[in-house]
């Protein structure tokens, strides 16, 4: 039986949806934009009325805290992230985030007391839109940014992450006063969309993940000698599109023959950008993922001999990594314990790998970790048309919301 609430979880994610940039194509949320502060005030209101002590971080991420009987020992966190790819879907991470605000009104409606700390989380930037560097919040947390990054990596605009932070109140040069060091949680739970097609192709209820793929995310500039269209013979150009979609041609080739990896260019940036223009520079992004760290590193590695491999003669290539993460396996103990809570509440439920990063694989270095997943319609996500069932939806919260007070210390 259901106790979670579903049309309090429907209005959450509808009022949510409502803060994009892009009425009628989706949901477009970026960091630090005026949709990301419609969305934080409503969070930061709703978590006041449940009780909870609120607050934001030097970067803005956001807590909402219920104090335990014993505030000496560390919390028990949840949640997910706010923010969203161009364009996507309105329950990639703002489910995970309504479940954060589902279980704080189910322990406030129950009146139940935490013996330790619960706090409820709501990221910004998992998505890497903003500044082409994903799991920014989890790894910032996890003292793996500093305010030197935090000034060097930029939006689409050449506006610093910094930049953009202080224009909205927040301070990276305090980045470090945000740091969690192991023990300083004592465990972090996520919930999230499947973002696939597989649980309900089975008609399963729930997805418990054991495992999460690694992932690189690279960034590659070639550059070359611009030229008029109509004057240059073909034999005398140095054109920077032209040797970067060969390279991309050879990326998807490199994961396919490594087999069990993906390979993706999904953000690409041409100059000067004329119709009748040679380009002289092209920069563009690659995002690398298995579960296997071996052919992970190969993939990589051949990518970046490739890529440099180029420099010389007529083009110069850079390549540089913004992410480097091994495959994640999840804490046993907190596996076992939402596996247990989800039979016992007699949904149908399976073991899964995570083929999509999330901000539970950063947290996993500082503490035990636990992610769960709800059915995706036609496995379709960052698309404006994914879409889980609020009832699904709901037994997922129930699976936390049980695990959760097992974990504070209550059942």
């Amino acid at each position: 039986m259901i106790s979670s609430n579903e049309q309090r979880i429907k209005k959450h994610l509808e009022t949510l949806a409502q803060f994009t940039s892009t009425p009628t194509m989706g949901v477009t949320r970026l960091s630090y934009s005026p949709e990301d502060i419609l969305a934080r005030t409503y969070l930061k209101q709703q978590m006041k009325e449940l009780g909870l002590s609120v607050r934001e971080d030097a970067i803005g991420n956001i807590y909402g805290r219920l104090d335990g009987v014993d505030n000496t020992l560390p919390p028990v966190v949840i949640g997910s992230h706010f923010d969203s790819v161009p364009n996507g879907g309105a329950f990639d991470g703002t489910a995970g985030v309504v479940m954060g605000l589902e279980v704080a009104a189910l322990f406030q409606e129950q009146k139940l007391k935490p013996h330790c700390p619960l706090e409820i989380i709501a990221l910004i930037e998992e998505e890497g839109s903003s500044f082409g560097s994903g799991l920014l919040a989890s790894r910032a947390i996890a003292g793996l940014v500093s305010t030197a990054d935090l000034e060097s990596m930029h939006d689409s605009n050449g506006v610093s992450a910094a930049e953009k932070m202080a224009l909205v109140g927040f301070d990276a040069s305090k980045v470090e006063s945000i740091v969690r060091k192991p023990g300083d949680m004592k465990a972090f739970i996520e919930l999230h969309i499947e973002q696939g097609p597989i649980l309900e192709q089975a008609a399963e209820d729930i997805g418990i993940v054991d495992t999460i793929v690694g992932l690189s995310q690279l960034s590659v500039t070639i550059t070359g000698k611009a030229g008029h269209a109509g004057t240059t013979p073909m034999d005398m150009r140095s054109d920077a599109l032209l040797i970067s979609s060969q390279l991309i041609g050879q990326i998807a080739q490199f994961a396919t023959e490594e087999g069990e990896t993906v390979a993706t260019v999904g953000k690409l940036n041409v100059f000067p950008n004329g119709s009748n223009v040679i380009p002289s520079k092209v920069v563009f992004s690659i995002d690398v993922r298995s579960k296997f760290i071996d052919k992970l590193s190969r993939v990589v590695t051949r990518i970046e001999n490739t890529i440099n491999a180029v420099n010389g003669g007529n083009y110069t290539a850079e390549v540089e990594r913004l992410i480097y993460i091994k495959p994640v396996d999840l804490d046993k103990a907190v596996f076992s314990t939402l596996n247990d809570c989800s039979q016992q509440l007699g949904y149908k439920t399976r073991t899964m790998v995570s083929g999509a990063g999330h901000d539970a694989m950063i947290f996993a270095q500082i503490c035990p970790v636990g992610l769960v997943f709800v059915p995706s319609r036609d496995g379709l996500s960052h698309h404006p048309d994914e879409w889980t069932d609020y009832d699904q939806v709901a037994k997922g919260i129930d699976v936390v919301f049980a695990a959760v007070k097992k974990l504070t210390g209550i059942a």
